[in-house]
């Protein structure tokens, strides 16, 4: 009679429960308040997100040699609160860090590795390594993990004082000019009890994607080849070529190329060829990049790129083995958290660029033959939809937990429009105040969204019925690694130990400088005579067309 007794009050109170999990955690009316106290306080920390982005861009770090930015961000999140663990997937430099209790359990992650030969000062609008052939940020990466530490502090101190629920999981791409991480993250588990994740990249504008982005993925791969050494004159009958074996390899695919699909991309370098002429390479080695639209296309080029290495082998009596140093899947991202996101990228808008920020970045992208001069963008991207047709492009390996569980990408503007991409250019503004600006206005995007995530459980339920009923119905995640692959954590050991040395001497030091621009004693901006030229020039004929525009008939 008890057990009836009790299962009847449980039954008569299921409906108030029902209720109270779908009634709303705060009003309306709260939560603009809430976003506004957020952005208010992401304003106040704009100096801690200026020295973030500054030391972790003099740090200057390649691909799995992260050593100085993960102790560095660690530290920071150690002492706020977060319980950090180091190594993971076997990774030295790569780590997650956790704070909060109970669900939903949010990743927020973000790249740190930098570009080799990328080495620039900051604020000066033409090439000015601060060290010759030194590595460089070149793409950005300095700045995404400062804007989401930035973030994540701002909402914990909402989350601790309004007592709502919820883990959040800071966590770095290690190594992804490598494409050498997530899927090891993925395969280990570390996102398997993940609810959702936001990722953020630098970008020339504030946006969000959903569905297809139409990039490609690809699987990375270096191809060995060993023979015998002899003297290349005195004996070269009794040698057999590794480094023939690469050529005839190189050959083989680029007579391969005519024949493959227009959206494939393909790219390789020698990455041993040998040690003197007159030793016939007993060992050689070439890495190859194979990008494709799909999983089935890039293990077919993969497939065909084992065929031609064992042929070449064949033809030169080597022996040839392979090793997959990283891979990534094309990027497909989700709709409901996208739509979120665009909604708050649309309250917060775009910075306040000033005439000094507009002339670094026209005089740049002159410097560039960008396609456009056209400086920096004075309203948000529209909300990126699935592409309809694509032929291809880069590849980013956050596609791997996108396909893994419900992700979007937040791109925020700390660069320019117009670059090429994974150059010394693309490092130009990225510790001036264009890239302080940007981070501290995609800070705000981003936690507003987590906000969101965390006050609003239908978003999340939303995310996850599109990820089952839309994005993998009919395709499934199947990794490009095994369980026997590990990170090629070798790579960029020995660039960094001849560098580092060097680059120490000019590690930010915030005690003394306000900014690395100071410490490196460069005016804001530092442009060439003939770009001052021209950056006059052009402002001439704007001032002469408005004028023309406002001529009476």
């Amino acid at each position: 009679m008890k057990t009836f007794t009790r299962l009847l009050a449980l039954l008569l109170c299921l409906p108030l429960w029902v209720a109270a999990q779908t009634k709303p955690a705060v009003t309306p009316e709260k939560l603009a308040a809430l976003k506004q106290e957020l952005a208010a306080d992401i304003d106040k920390n704009a100096k801690f997100t200026q020295e973030m982005m500054d030391m972790v861009f003099s740090f200057g770090e390649l691909g799995f040699q992260e050593t100085e930015t993960s102790r560095y961000l660690t530290d920071i999140l150690k002492k706020n609160g977060f319980k950090v663990e180091m190594g993971v997937a076997g990774i030295p430099t790569a780590w997650v860090a956790k704070w909060g209790n109970g669900k939903p359990l949010i990743a927020v992650g973000s790249d740190i590795d930098c570009i080799p030969k990328a080495s620039q000062k900051p604020g000066v609008a033409y090439y000015e390594p601060i060290i010759e052939g030194a590595p460089g940020h070149g793409e950005g990466h300095n700045s995404g993990v400062p804007l989401n530490i930035t973030a994540v502090l701002a909402l914990k101190k909402i989350m601790e004082r309004e007592k709502i629920p919820g883990t959040l999981m800071l966590w770095p791409g290690v190594a992804e000019e490598q494409l050498g991480t997530k899927a090891f993250y993925v395969r280990d588990g570390y996102f398997k009890d993940v609810d959702a994740c936001i990722f953020t990249h630098v970008g020339g504008n504030l946006g969000v994607s959903w569905g297809d982005n139409g990039m490609n993925g690809l699987v990375s791969v270096k191809f060995s080849f060993e023979g015998q050494a002899a003297h290349a004159a005195g004996a070269p009958w009794r040698g057999r070529s590794a480094l023939d074996a690469v050529e005839l390899m190189n050959i083989g695919w680029n007579f391969k190329r005519e024949h493959l699909e227009p959206t494939q991309r393909s790219h390789y370098v020698v990455v041993d060829g040998g040690d003197q002429p007159n030793v016939v390479p007993s060992k050689a080695s070439v890495w190859y990049y194979f990008r494709e639209r799909s999983y089935p296309k890039i293990k077919a080029l993969f497939d065909n790129g084992i065929k031609i290495a064992n042929g070449a082998a064949m033809m030169t009596d080597t022996k040839m083995s392979y090793e997959i140093l990283g891979s990534a899947w094309p990027g497909h991202f989700n709709r409901p958290i996208a739509e979120a996101m665009y909604e708050n990228i649309k309250r917060v808008g775009l910075p306040q660029w000033t005439e000094e920020d507009q002339m670094l970045a026209r005089a740049t992208q002159k410097e560039m033959n960008a396609p456009k001069i056209e400086g920096l963008p004075t309203e948000v991207d529209t909300l990126g939809k699935p592409v309809k047709v694509s032929l291809g492009g880069g590849s980013d390996d956050i596609a791997d937990i996108s396909w893994s569980l419900p992700t979007v990408v937040l791109r925020f503007p700390s660069n320019m429009p117009g670059l090429p991409g994974h150059h010394w250019s693309s490092a130009i503004t990225m510790a001036t105040p264009i890239a302080h600006k940007g981070a501290t206005c995609g800070a705000k995007a981003e936690a507003m969204t987590l906000l969101d995530m965390l006050v609003k459980p239908e978003i999340i339920a939303h995310a996850w019925k599109y990820y089952k009923e839309e994005q993998t119905k009919d395709t499934k995640y199947e990794p490009l690694i095994s369980e026997k692959d590990k990170p090629a954590i070798h790579l960029n050991e020995k660039i960094m130990a001849q560098f580092r040395p060097q680059m120490k001497k000019y590690y930010y030091d915030p005690t003394k400088y306000k900014t690395y621009l100071e410490q490196l004693g460069i005016q804001y901006p530092t442009l060439r005579d003939d770009q001052k030229e021209f950056i006059k020039s052009e402002a001439a004929k704007a001032a002469e067309a408005v004028g023309n525009t406002t001529q009476k008939p």
